[in-house]
């Protein structure tokens, strides 16, 4: 069975917040109802969320504030933001910070459906059409479960694969050490988190053959896949 659409959703005016939550809830989404920056944000960090709605509305710039904070730690997760008496600048604002998309009110809850089915129609094709990923030297096989160097394949193992899968998205930038712990892990707790520099360290070693790959340590903050000549 495939698991529903986790939907964090940060709105501040409680009855559309309600309305809209009603409808996704409806269309068989789960959705996390979160009414300022300061909640979003916390249930960010704690759960795992598939797709992000967030409403410029919040408080003081927050819904903005929150955009950008979600971006510096994860750019791969679908974004749409919502706003009213919006201005072109803020459109402008909200795509530079990598929004999938900005829907003005008022809006039809039927709009807003069907924009997060594209989105996500787009992110999973691009899911499923590409299973071969460069890192240097090697290639990534997700499909087969292996890292090739030189026509030799090392199976991987199903952790191993989503936490180097995870680095690969983010080559060449900073992976915090907590979003590594929420995506492969799913928590964040002492034990995942030695258990995940165990894996690290067998990361290192597959990937010791190609000079020009290092995957780093990058102090008090995560980790980083840097792969040189690119």
């Amino acid at each position: 069975m495939i698991r529903p659409l986790n939907i964090l959703l940060a709105e501040n005016d409680i009855d559309l917040a309600t309305i809209t939550r009603d409808y996704l809830v409806n269309s068989g989404y789960v959705v996390t109802l979160c009414e300022n920056k300061e909640d979003a944000w916390l249930a960010f960090n704690r759960e795992q969320f598939d797709f992000l709605i967030i409403d410029t509305a919040l408080s003081r710039n927050e819904g903005i504030d929150l955009l950008a904070d979600v971006r510096k730690i994860d750019i791969l997760i679908p974004i749409i933001i919502l706003g009213a008496n919006v201005t072109q600048d803020d459109i402008h604002l909200g795509l530079k910070l990598e929004a999938d998309d900005f829907l003005t009110r008022p809006f039809s809850l039927e709009e807003l459906g069907l924009r997060i089915e594209i989105i996500m129609k787009r992110v999973n094709i691009g899911i499923r059409t590409q299973h071969l990923y460069k890192i240097g030297k090697y290639t990534l096989d997700t499909l087969h479960h292996v890292l090739v160097f030189n026509g030799k394949e090392k199976k991987l193992t199903a952790k191993e694969l989503d936490l180097l899968f995870l680095f690969c998205q983010y080559k060449n930038r900073v992976v915090e050490r907590h979003l590594a712990l929420k995506k492969v892990w799913n928590q964040e707790n002492y034990f995942s988190a030695r258990n995940m520099d165990v894996y690290i360290k067998r990361l290192r070693n597959m990937l010791r053959d190609d000079p020009d790959v290092h995957l780093d340590n990058v102090h008090g903050v995560g980790y980083k896949l840097t792969i040189y000549g690119l």
